[in-house]
């Protein structure tokens, strides 16, 4: 697979026509029940046979980007840094959260190393990506060059590439890297405007006096950096993280390659946020899979343009909102395939006066 950089794949993203959802939002309107009465549902099925063509689901694919991060020097986590590798090499094993809800929802599960402190053995369901081995501490400077921050989202954008090629047709977003909430805080603060206060919760579940604590590590570092709202490379070198930046890439090139996005949680919207930043029509191939408890989750969906599908107060990341998301959008299709329309049925259109 030829490399694809950063600006080809901005180029390739195109707005999703409009006039072809309103044709599919017609043909469900003549299924035999009150227009509008499936709710959100609708806009799922349209959304998704608009990008694609296609009203059946071929393959579905998640990728749980990890990376390591500088700032845990801070004490911003209840959980030291060893806590990564472990959980990756648990995803490899099958026995995480993340993998119980893919095979619920029939999807294939592949971690990405785009900067984990620890060299994994190959494996199957694994993609070595390694940018770096641990972000800088952005507290005290940036947390990575502009050079590596490219390197992350075309690390994404080629894995986008390589579902096109293999006819994956629905593709959703994960994470794994302690310490990657403040990151993701700093980018929804950059983008948003809001006080890191606003932005900024708990995590792993650190207590108030951390919580306070990380704050403070954020208001540093977007003192001591200076990211450039502007310009979204910028921001990722200077505030985000590997796997915040191969997340990015990924739903970046997934717009560019025509493939719907379902995009997890706080981190993975951090991800998709530096995407939409790049290109304003990113935003049309996003499906927000569920809203974080993470109190600055609400801001950046806003952001990004996107209404969350699910809120059931789960804050785990891996991907799991998404696997869960993917089961309504495999649902809406179903429906779509398979509810009559009111002559087919035999059924009354409305009430006769």
């Amino acid at each position: 697979m030829s490399r694809i950089d950063l600006q080809t794949a901005i180029d390739q993203i195109r707005p999703v026509d409009e006039q072809r959802l309103a044709e599919i939002q017609a043909r469900i309107d003549s299924q035999a029940k009150p227009c509008g009465s499936l709710g959100r549902l609708e806009e799922f099925a349209r959304r998704y046979v608009a990008v694609t063509g296609r009203d059946e689901i071929r393959q579905k694919e998640i990728y749980t980007f990890a990376g390591d991060h500088g700032v845990t020097e801070e004490g911003v986590s209840a959980f030291p840094r060893q806590v990564t590798p472990q959980m990756v090499l648990n995803f490899i094993d099958g026995g995480a959260s993340i993998n119980a809800l893919a095979r619920h929802a029939g999807a294939k599960v592949v971690v990405v190393d785009m900067g984990v402190d620890y060299d994994f053995e190959p494996a199957e369901g694994l993609l070595i990506r390694k940018v770096g081995r641990i972000t800088g501490n952005l507290a005290r400077g940036p947390a990575m060059s502009r050079e590596e921050a490219v390197r992350c989202l075309e690390a994404g954008i080629e894995i986008a590439a390589g579902c096109r090629e293999r006819g994956v047709d629905l593709v959703g977003t994960g994470d794994m890297g302690i310490g990657n909430t403040t990151p993701s805080a700093a980018i929804a603060a950059v983008f948003t405007g809001l006080p890191a206060a606003e932005v900024t919760f708990r995590g792993t579940g650190i207590d108030d006096a951390a919580l306070a604590n990380k704050v403070r590590v954020i208001e540093r570092a977007l003192e001591a950096n200076g990211p450039d709202p502007a310009d979204p490379v910028d921001v990722l070198a200077k505030v985000g993280g590997f796997e915040i930046g191969g997340i990015a890439g990924l739903v970046l090139g997934c717009a560019a390659c025509g493939i719907p996005v379902v995009v997890d949680g706080f981190i993975s919207t951090a991800g998709a946020l530096i995407a939409s930043e790049l290109h304003p029509h990113v935003r049309d191939y996003v499906f927000a899979a569920h809203r974080s408890v993470e109190i600055g989750h609400g801001a950046m969906l806003a952001r990004v343009g996107q209404e969350p599908m699910l809120d059931l107060q789960m804050r785990l990341g891996e991907g799991t909102g998404g696997a869960l998301a993917m089961t309504l959008v495999e649902g809406a299709l179903r429906m779509l395939r398979e509810v009559k329309t009111f002559a087919d049925a035999g059924v009354s259109e409305g009430e006769e006066a």
